[in-house]
């Protein structure tokens, strides 16, 4: 290619552009919706994925830092799409997570008993609608439970399915050890939120 070429060969966007918009664009969204959190705003927030498509969302958020506002905004909207459209597995990995865990996680999370589906689909819209209307650190900390038992879950169904499914225990063992990143990552954003550092 001639070097007079180059002059009309647009670029990739400056990383640093995109991770400052996405900043900018948590924090705006997130300040004007807790200052005046109507109920109707905060429905269409909590669909917006499946509205507009996670890629849209992933397009905003996706690549900040884990451990930012716009990253733990993109965890949650990661998680309740997950939920959305795996509702039975999830719910079948959740349940066996709380019968294989007695600790603080499972009440943490505050899923219904027993929780099919519908219950952890409403789970995950109520935990996203506490980001705008409630407690930012405790929808934090509720999404980083439910990942934890659903981890755990997850990782029972994986050993159950390995001597005759080991092709399906692998995408367990998969889902598992990314729901494990992802409560760490939700956990440590909760602390940060609760310590007025998470920006």
């Amino acid at each position: 290619m001639p070097s007079e070429h180059f002059d009309f060969v647009k670029g990739g966007e400056d990383p640093a552009v995109l991770v400052r918009s996405a900043h900018e664009t948590a924090q705006a969204l997130v300040s004007r919706v807790r200052a005046d959190p109507d109920p109707e705003v905060v429905a269409r927030l909590v669909a917006f994925a499946e509205r507009e498509g996670i890629d849209a969302v992933a397009e905003l958020w996706s690549r900040a830092a884990a451990l930012s506002l716009p990253g733990a905004l993109w965890r949650l909207y990661l998680l309740r799409e997950m939920v959305r459209r795996d509702a039975d597995q999830v719910s079948l990995a959740y349940a066996r997570g709380v019968e294989r865990l007695a600790g603080i996680s499972v009440v943490v999370a505050g899923a219904p008993s027993p929780a099919g589906p519908e219950e952890l689909l409403a789970l995950a819209d109520e935990i996203l609608r506490g980001v705008f209307a409630g407690d930012l650190a405790l929808a934090l900390d509720r999404a980083a439970a439910f990942c934890r038992v659903t981890a755990d879950g997850s990782l029972d169904l994986a050993d159950d399915a390995d001597p005759t499914e080991p092709a399906r225990a692998e995408v367990l063992t998969r889902r598992a050890s990314r729901l494990a990143q992802l409560a760490d990552d939700l956990s440590a954003s909760a602390r940060l939120q609760r310590d007025g550092a998470l920006d």
